[in-house]
This record gives structure tokens, sequence and C-alpha cells, in this order.
């Protein structure tokens, strides 16, 4: 840890920075070779780990890797639903599937397509982190501290690299089920088989989609969406999750209760105008109502409604240790 170096001999450093990664065009081949052969390096996940302990002011004795884990495991959430677009898009492919356009070769590509390129992004997510470092300073001590930064995912969003993966995994389920529904509802020698060469094309492409998925690009996925700008709410124990849901209605329900205060201590009944010339004079009813108080006479019951939702929206920006001692 008190060791300096060149960030250039670091091993996160000889890693992504080289002669490839001068230009963009260099950068994206070499990293959509480098997705096939190794899918989350050591060093990767270390740095990245070290950055997002870093960055978010969780303790040293923060568990990454479970924690990725549960937001892996909400995300699958996500991945195994269809939406109403999906199911459309599944009877678009029925009404196009003619005879003799082989709409079903075509579409057993776009699955590799989408996976081959997301799983280059997020290589180039990885080696534009390093190069960042590298701008910031030429020396460094001890482990590079990467910025976690949502500019550098698509549409400045980390979440949309969830709809392109679940778009590809959505595609390849239907492409096999179909398949498979064919094959057992109409027989291997029926009219939607007639070409074994576009049959075996079929099934290895969507065999090859699936292996890339689970080995390559979900574990590139899993560790390098957790580096955008804010850290998703599975860095909560279900406990802890359970306390701050509780609190939060709490809160609004003490800002209910002194919203109903504020209009039963100021009815909109009718008011009474006094004479400002002579302030002896006894108060006359008016039919117009008079203007309410000024905001300073009622602050303070708004003021406290909105101080307890600042010390939720506080406590759950802070990290998990804070949150239970706060609990």
């Amino acid at each position: 840890p008190g060791r300096f170096r060149y960030t250039r001999q670091t091993t996160f450093g000889r890693r992504h920075m080289n002669l490839w990664t001068e230009t963009s065009l260099h950068l994206w081949i070499k990293c959509f070779f480098r997705q096939f052969f190794h899918s989350v390096a050591k060093v990767d996940y270390l740095t990245l780990r070290h950055g997002f302990i870093a960055i978010h002011n969780s303790n040293s004795t923060f568990d990454f890797q479970k924690y990725i884990k549960r937001s892996l495991e909400d995300d699958f959430k996500v991945v195994v639903g269809i939406s109403p677009h999906l199911w459309f898009l599944v009877v678009t492919f029925l009404l196009f599937d003619v005879h003799g356009w082989n709409v079903y070769l075509w579409l057993s590509f776009v699955p590799l397509v989408i996976m081959l390129a997301l799983g280059t992004k997020l290589e180039v997510i990885v080696t534009r982190m390093a190069l960042s470092v590298k701008n910031q300073s030429s020396v460094i001590k001890g482990s590079p501290l990467v910025q976690p930064n949502d500019e550098l995912f698509w549409f400045a969003n980390p979440r949309s690299l969830l709809h392109f993966l679940h778009l590809t995994l959505f595609l390849n389920a239907f492409e096999v089920a179909f398949f498979i529904w064919i094959w057992c509802e109409f027989g291997m020698k029926s009219c939607y088989h007639e070409n074994i060469e576009i049959i075996l094309t079929r099934v290895i492409v969507a065999v090859i989609v699936q292996l890339l998925c689970s080995y390559i690009t979900l574990p590139l996925y899993a560790l390098i969406t957790q580096m955008g700008s804010q850290y998703k709410s599975s860095i909560l124990n279900e406990q802890t999750a359970n306390i701050m849901k509780k609190w939060h209605e709490g809160a609004k329900r003490n800002v209910k209760k002194h919203e109903q205060e504020e209009q039963s201590h100021f009815p909109s009944s009718s008011h009474h105008v006094v004479d400002s010339r002579n302030p002896t004079t006894n108060s006359i009813p008016s039919s117009s109502p008079t203007p309410r108080p000024s905001s300073p006479a009622v602050s303070p019951a708004k003021s406290n409604g909105k101080d307890v939702i600042e010390e939720v929206s506080h406590v759950a920006k802070s990290n998990g240790k804070d949150i239970i001692e706060e609990a």
C-alpha cells in the first residue's frame, strides 16, 4: 500500500495501457478479442473492488462478492420477465415467417451480434477506466484508484446494459423453444425443417450464445455495472432494507400528520379585517378571505417533516455500517 510506482508498471496498467489503446479503433478491436480469453481477470476484479469501496466509503471488510451476487439476483427478476413489447416482437416474427425468407435463420444471429457487442463494450469500459487513472497521474501510491462514471456506459446509464442482455436471452430462448416445439409437434421432417443445414446452424448459434452469456458476458456484466456513479439498493441486506422501508413509511406518515395539523390551525372560514386607521375599532367581518400567513409562520411544521425525509435520504446514501448503527 505504501509503494510508489508508475501507473504503467502496475499489473492493472500493464494489462490495459499499451499501443492497442492509443486509438478508439484499436481499442475496440483489442477488447473484442479479449472477451474470448479472459472474462474477468483477477487484477480487474481487485482493482474495481478497491475503487468501489473507496468511492462509496465502505469499510475494508465490505463483502463485495456477496453484494454482486445480491445485485445479480435482483437483475434476474428483470431478465426472466416478459414484457408486452417482447410479446409484440414474437408476434411480428411469426407474421413474417414467409416460406423462403428463412426469418428464423437471420433471427438466430441477432442474439449473437448483441452478445458480442455487449461483451466488447464491457471490456472497453474497464480499459477506459484504466486510461483515466493514467491521465490523472503518472505516479501512484498503492493500488490504482478507478473512478466510477456513468458516462462510460451507453446512454450514460449502467442499467441500459441489462435491457440488451434481457433482449438477447429472450430471443435466444424463443429460438430454442420454437425449434423444440416444432420438432415435438410436427416431427423433424416437417415443412419447417426442409433444410437440415439451416436447422443445424440455428441450433449451433443458440448454444454458442448461451455459452458466451454464461461464462463471459454475464460475469463481466455483474462486475462492471457496479462501476456507475450510484450503487444499487442490494448493497443493503434484507433486514436493513426492511428497516429502511419502515422508517420511510413512518416519515411519510409524520409529514401527512403535520399537513393535517396545519390545515386545522388555519381553517378556510371567514376572517376578520381590522381597520388600520382606528386600531381600537372592533373587527369587521369580511367576505373575502385574508391571505394565509407567510411561510415563516408555518415553516416549523413543514421543516420537521422535511428533516425526516432528508435524514432518511442521507442515511440511504451512506454505507451499510452506518445504516445499521442508525437503525
